[in-house]
């Protein structure tokens, strides 16, 4: 059986730049194996709370380098624009509040490719000129770094751009390289997964692309491919000192036949590979998009991602906040802890390949407030996508969804002094940073609050999870308990406000006992504690006599 490589359904991508000059890697002929690599030095960051992995102590924000902050005035953000930037992220003071609290970025692809989306690479091994130099992201990691920032960028396995050497070089049958791709002489006749195009004519024969003819999928069956995707995380972690990967579209690494998605063959290859990154650095993170079911994304948890994204739970994160009902998050939720082990999944509202929260939200500030709620108080890893946190709007083509961070009302959005390489939404004038930063009740101060809240607050960050039954389908409630801590988190979804007569509270058993104290960390002050019995269950409880439409409320509830 032939195995074929595959990626993830990127949404047709368009647009390209000019090639940058490269020397292409050497044919790789050694042995699939780990290189000896130094000990990684200890750092401190590396043990998370209560003996988690550190990424659960992180709160992620994916940024674009393209669009983030043009240092140098020619309308593409770089690397020395988002170093510039760091403050606005996090500025490693835990005592300031003017800085949204995040404490790790995710990089879209930022090595040489001749797409402004970066996903069909040509140099595995070189920041693309456009962003800068690998000596400007070695200085990105060192002030990243000094700041308590971890860094992860975007590995792309799966495919190439037909402008790398590798693949130019396959096109010849006689090449050394012929079998890095995926080639046959006759058009096997089949489709993608989706229906789309998968088998592209070139010179008579045909070659294997999942996602566009410019992005032909790699031969992972051939080991010397595999073993320049090790080298590639070697050079990473070891050369430029990233903290970890995000994997893209990990379901289709590697094809069997007409099987293209989820093969045996990809989970096989995958365990080979965590095995390899791991060690390369034990303390290396990865996160796999694999946008498919929670029993199928489970699977590649583990021993072959550290993590993946949870899509199931994105999307009913967005139901809930606009349809105003809890069942539709608590029940996806629930399926989702059960599911996993604890706390080892990654979360998010949407990415660069979905329409923006808020234009799914249509435009409505207090539904992306509840959404942002959910999100940072839930168990799992937190990723924010650049803009998410002023409401930045957008919807497909991509370029639109990826448009130039909005950081002031001004011409050129503080961007850039030149011509942004995309224009900004038409909302800029009132939906930019400075225009948040001072108001109280804007979207940003909400995220920079409740961030900071997981941040300070153990049991939000890696403590357990329990539904609160409400009889009430407008609330959502639930705890979040570690040893030390148990937090009540109260959300109306409703656009209606709701009093002490139209809901109740109950559980059967928690970790709190005897009297217990209660008191606001976020929303309403001096909530009534509950009374529990021995088991450490309540019911009928009332902690606020009124709660406000589309509101949250963070209650520490504390046992003698």
């Amino acid at each position: 059986m032939r195995w074929f490589s595959l990626l993830f359904l990127l949404l047709l991508i368009v647009g390209c730049g000019e090639s940058a000059e490269m020397t292409p890697p050497p044919l790789a002929d050694t042995p699939i194996i780990p290189t000896n690599t130094p000990e990684p030095t200890p750092d401190p960051l590396d043990t998370g709370t209560d003996g988690n992995p550190w990424w659960n102590d992180i709160v992620f924000y994916e940024v674009f380098v393209r669009s983030f902050y043009d240092s140098d005035g020619d309308g593409v953000g770089d690397l020395n624009g988002l170093i510039e930037k760091l403050d606005y992220i996090n500025d490693g003071d835990p005592a300031t509040s003017d800085d949204l609290g995040a404490t790790g970025i995710w990089l879209m692809p930022i090595a040489v490719s001749p797409s402004y989306h970066g996903y069909d690479v040509t140099d595995y091994f070189q920041v693309d000129p456009e962003y800068g130099t690998n000596d400007d992201f070695k200085r990105l990691m060192e002030e990243a770094h000094a700041r308590g920032i971890r860094v992860i960028v975007d590995l792309v396995l799966n495919h190439t751009s037909t402008q790398h050497p590798w693949f130019i070089e396959s096109k010849d049958p006689n090449s050394d390289r012929r079998d890095w791709y995926v080639w046959e002489d006759d058009d096997p006749g089949y489709r993608g997964p989706s229906g789309q195009p998968a088998w592209h004519s070139s010179g008579g024969d045909y070659y294997y692309g999942v996602f566009w003819s410019g992005m032909p999928d790699l031969n992972l069956e051939n080991a010397a491919v595999t073993q320049e995707m090790y080298r590639a995380v070697d050079f990473w972690l070891n050369e430029l000192g990233v903290d970890g990967f995000r994997l893209d579209a990990i379901k289709h690494l590697i094809e069997e036949g007409q099987g293209q998605e989820n093969t045996p063959s990809t989970h096989e290859w995958l365990q080979a590979f965590h095995e390899y990154y791991k060690s390369v650095d034990p303390h290396a993170f990865t996160v796999g998009e694999a946008w498919t079911g929670t029993q199928q994304v489970v699977r590649y948890t583990g021993n072959e991602v550290d993590v993946a994204f949870q899509f199931d739970l994105a999307l009913d994160i967005l139901n809930a906040s606009d349809a105003g009902l809890a069942p539709l998050i608590s029940k996806t939720q629930a399926e989702v802890y059960e599911a996993f082990p604890a706390n080892q999944y990654a979360t998010f509202i949407t990415n660069h390949d979905q329409d923006r929260v808020m234009s799914q939200l249509d435009g409505e500030v207090d539904k992306a407030k509840l959404a942002a709620s959910i999100l940072l108080t839930s168990p799992g890893i937190p990723f924010i996508y650049y803009g998410e946190e002023i409401g930045m709007s957008g919807g497909k083509p991509d370029e639109d969804i990826r448009r130039p961070m909005q950081w002031t009302g001004e011409n050129g959005v503080g961007f850039t002094t030149g011509t942004a390489w995309r224009a900004p939404a038409d909302d800029f004038p009132e939906v930019n940073v400075a225009a948040a930063d001072d108001d109280p009740n804007s979207l940003l101060n909400h995220y920079r609050s409740l961030i900071n809240l997981r941040n300070n607050h153990a049991a939000l960050r890696v403590g357990e999870w329990s539904l609160v039954e409400s009889n009430s389908g407008r609330i959502y409630a639930f705890l979040r308990h570690t040893e030390d801590e148990t937090i009540l988190v109260l959300i109306n979804l409703s656009r209606q406000g709701v009093n002490a007569d139209q809901y109740a509270l109950e559980i059967e058993s928690s970790a709190l006992r005897g009297a217990v104290g209660a008191t606001s960390l976020y929303g309403l002050a001096e909530p009534i504690a509950p009374t529990v019995d021995s088991a450490g269950g309540f019911a009928d409880y009332v902690p606020f006599s009124e709660i406000a439409p589309r509101s949250t409320h963070i209650v520490q509830l504390s046992s003698p």
